[in-house]
Parts: C-alpha cells; structure tokens; sequence
C-alpha cells in the first residue's frame, strides 16, 4: 500500500502531461467552451423584448392603425409595395404578421399560427388597433411551409454538413499521406502537383450527389421542407459550396505534417462559421457592423443562398451575391494551396 500512492502519483502526473501537450485537446475542453459561451452570448445578449415584425400592405401613410403600429417600440413596420412579396416574406418566415388594408375597418391580419411569433403579433396588432376585442381585427390564418424553425434549420445542417465532409475527408486524407511518407514517393513521380490537389477535390464530388440526396429526400418527404426553386438551382449551390469547402480542406492540410495538426487547423477555420453562419439561429442577431464580415464566409453564403432558393423560390439572379461569395472561396483556396502545398 506505501508504493501504491507514489505509483498513482506518477502516473496521473504523466497522464495530465502528455495532455497539456496536445493543443487540440486543451483548446476543446477549456477554450472551446468559453468561446462558445462569449459569441452566444454577445448574439443574445439583449434583455429587452424582441420587436415584432409587422407588415404592411398598402403603405398607407397616414392611417391610425399605421401610425399606433409605429409609434409602438416593440414593433418594428415593415411597408410592401405589393401583396406578392410580402406574402412571401411572410412565407419565408421574416414577417410575423402582415396587416392588410390598414384603412379599411376592420383590417386583416394574416399571420401563420404554426409560429410561435404570430400569437405575440396578433396581441400587439390588437393592442395598436385601439381595440383589445378580437373582434377589431379580422384574422385570417395561414399555414404555409417555409415559415417554421425547421425550415430554417434545415438548410443551415445541410451546409454545414458539405463544410465538414469537405473539410475533414479532404485534410485527413492529405495530411495521412504526408504521416505516411507517401507523398514524398509521389514526388519523384512526373505527376503535377495540381491534378493531385485536385484529384482530392473530384474524388469528393464522387459522393456529392448520394450525400446530398439523402438529406434533401429526408428533409422534403419526412420534415416537409419545401424546396421551390428548382432541383438545377438547388444542385449548382450545392455543387459550388461542396469545391468552395474542398478547397479550404486542401489549403488546411498544404503544410501540416500530421493529423492532429490537420484537426486542429480545420476546428480553427470552421469554428467561425459554427457560430457566426446563421446556422442554428439568424447571424442578424449579431451588431449590425459585423454582419458584412459574416456574409463574407462561404457557409453564409451558402446557408443564404440555400434558404432563398429553397424557402422563397428565388431565381438564381437574386442569388447572384451569394454565388459570388462561394466563387472566391473556390478559387482562392486552390490557389494558394497550389502555392504552398509542400510534400514532405
């Protein structure tokens, strides 16, 4: 029993070391957590009640009911100049509720009750209206698909799924050749550099479409998430977000020697994305001035394209941004990974 505790001593001592020492592991069970906790809660910081988003169709100036809906603080009036786009935006879940006709009497409401928002909308619309009976307001309720959480979500999983399978397949792959010494044999062959790194991009692409078409025929017939902009539109954005990724996979294993540096080099480059993408919740909720650095990452980009082309139907011009977005982190990745890629 006297040998016992020195003996134990030691080894917890060498097994806390031999952790220290792997900087992957310290940053996921102490930094990871803090990082976390500080974006999470600096997106949701406020304490204040959520405005209501309340359209407006026509934008009647003027008109009591417009005028008690702005001077609310807790309502925050949106004008349309046509019922086709602000019943899509309805739709698509960014209006809580729309008020129709303001001037006539009594107005109606449209608002989806599948929404948790709508019944706070409804109130705060009764309340404007200067009368508290349901009555004063005519309401019509819409259950339309696009609107609730999981149509939300579902595109934000389904780029974040594309960003890690490209991340990870590809940077793995890379980096256990290089821990192998295989890449040092390919360097003595007549083989460019270029048609391995991109050997890597089209072998991902071989398992696209089944990855892909799994999730999406999950989400469309078992979730009911619509998809209304087409299966060409919807493939091209998946298509250009899956090399976008593949590429970001190639630069983040160019120069590691191991797997462990791989790993950790890619939780660094997907990290931001995780948390400031609009993934489980809208990036919007972050201050106005860092939204234009958030739109500038590629599953941004891609979660936004992805929710306008399948959510409201959008045509591939409105769309255009988004695909500019994902084209520079297509080719820019490759690139420099070209540049820099090392054998050995």
């Amino acid at each position: 029993m006297g040998t016992r505790w020195p003996e134990l001593r030691e080894l917890t001592r060498l097994r806390a070391l031999t952790f220290l020492r792997v900087p992957e592991a310290v940053f996921w069970v102490f930094a990871f957590p803090m990082i976390l906790a500080a974006v999470l809660g600096f997106a949701f910081q406020s304490s204040e009640p959520a405005a209501t988003v309340v359209g407006v169709l026509p934008n009647a100036e003027g008109t009591a009911l417009l005028e008690r809906l702005e001077a609310d603080a807790l309502v925050d009036v949106k004008p349309f100049p046509d019922r086709e786009a602000a019943d899509r935006s309805l739709r698509a879940g960014k209006l809580d509720a729309l008020v129709i006709a303001p001037t006539e009497e009594p107005p109606l409401l449209r608002l989806d009750k599948q929404r948790p928002e709508a019944e706070v909308a409804r109130l705060r619309v009764l309340i404007a209206s200067g009368d508290i009976d349901p009555d004063g307001v005519e309401i019509e309720e819409v259950t339309e698909r696009g609107s609730r959480y999981v149509d939300f979500l579902f595109p934000g999983l389904l780029g974040m799924n594309l960003m890690g399978t490209g991340l990870w397949a590809i940077a793995f792959g890379v980096a256990e050749m290089r821990q192998r010494k295989v890449l040092r044999r390919l360097l003595v062959t007549p083989m460019r550099r270029s048609s391995l790194l991109a050997s890597f991009i089209t072998s991902r692409l071989l398992f696209l479409a089944m990855e892909v078409g799994i999730l999406t025929l999950f989400g469309v017939f078992v979730l009911g998430v619509p998809l209304r902009g087409g299966l060409f539109q919807f493939a091209l954005l998946c298509l250009l977000g899956s090399i976008a990724f593949a590429g970001l996979g190639l630069l983040s294993a160019s120069r590691v020697k191991t797997i462990e540096g791989a790993s950790g080099m890619m939780n660094l480059i997907m990290m931001p994305m995780w948390l400031g993408s609009g993934v489980f919740f809208s990036y919007e909720r972050f201050p106005e001035f860092i939204h234009p650095v958030l739109r500038a990452l590629p599953l941004t980009a891609l979660n936004d394209a992805l929710r306008k082309s399948m959510l409201e139907g959008e045509s591939i011009a409105a769309v255009a941004p988004e695909i500019g977005v994902l084209a520079v982190w297509l080719v820019v990745p490759f690139v420099v990974a070209l540049k820099i890629f090392r054998w050995k």
